[in-house]
């Protein structure tokens, strides 16, 4: 570095290197998952990496997508991962504000239950969970899959988003009901805008993830109709070999709703932040 640079001038270098180099360590498996998936055949288990591949290639794209069902999976995966985060977001909204704004008896507890259960391993609870919807017939079920990665989304996204709702000034609520809006208009025009960012971050959270579980769907799926994406993933690995090609290109594909949903929501991440502060 320069001499002649200021120490502020310094620091500010300094810390974009090592953002950049940061960056850099997040973004290159994504990078090397879908250079692998345009590569050929032939080349992935190259002894020599090839970082950038050419001449590029979509016949592990065309393998994957040939296997059956596949259309069925997909549909399943946004079935049950939509349905997750938008009865998740619905449920954890009400708790959350009741769980911030009212006092009640065992307030406490719950929000110590709520810490608890994000600390158990999944694995832990694939047993009592199986058990659970065999007693009610809701194994090789839509639903009962749905209620499943509720189990999981819902205490983080009540935790979550209980922040958020503390973090709103009451006197912005308590203004509205002087200036004559009933409760149910105080939390529509008031209180949601100003909680859409802690929203849409809890959504992603929720879908992210609902959509990249496994265990569960594996365990609870018994019916190949019935199967999600992560399983499919799965049937490129057989007994006799395993198709890395097209495994890597299905991968990718995995990820493509994913980051749809982000681009989707990531406007309203940014723009919410400063939405509904001010009345007009």
């Amino acid at each position: 570095m320069s001499a002649s640079m200021t120490p502020a001038r310094r620091r500010r270098t300094v810390n974009n290197i090592i953002a950049l180099l940061v960056s850099a360590v997040m973004v290159f498996p994504v990078y090397w998952m879908v250079t692998t998936a345009l590569k050929r055949p032939g080349r992935i288990l190259s002894a020599v990496p090839q970082f950038f591949p050419w001449p590029l290639s979509l016949d592990n794209f065309a393998r994957a997508l040939d296997k059956p069902h596949f259309w069925v999976f997909v549909r399943n995966s946004l079935t049950v991962t939509l349905s997750s985060v938008v009865l998740s977001l619905i449920i954890s909204l009400f708790a959350a504000v009741a769980i911030a704004r009212f006092r009640f008896a065992g307030r406490k507890a719950l929000l110590a239950i709520l810490v608890l259960v994000q600390m158990i391993p999944a694995a832990a609870m694939v047993i009592p969970v199986y058990l659970m919807l065999r007693s009610i017939n809701g194994l090789d079920f839509i639903p009962g899959l749905v209620l499943t990665y509720m189990t999981f989304v819902l205490p983080f996204t009540i935790w979550t988003l209980r922040g958020f709702v503390e973090g709103v000034p009451v006197e912005l609520e308590e203004a509205a009901l002087v200036d004559g809006c009933g409760r149910f208009q105080m939390y529509t025009r008031v209180l949601l805008p100003l909680l859409m960012p802690g929203i849409v971050a809890t959504s992603i959270f929720a879908f992210v993830n609902a959509w990249d579980d496994y265990l569960f769907a594996y365990v609870i799926m018994k019916s190949q109709s019935n199967y999600t994406l992560p399983v499919w993933l799965v049937s490129f690995q057989t007994s006799e070999s395993v198709d890395y090609g097209a495994m890597i290109a299905a991968s990718t594909i995995f990820s493509i709703p994913v980051l749809i949903f982000f681009l989707l929501v990531q406007r309203r991440l940014v723009g919410g932040m400063t939405s509904g502060a001010v009345k007009e």
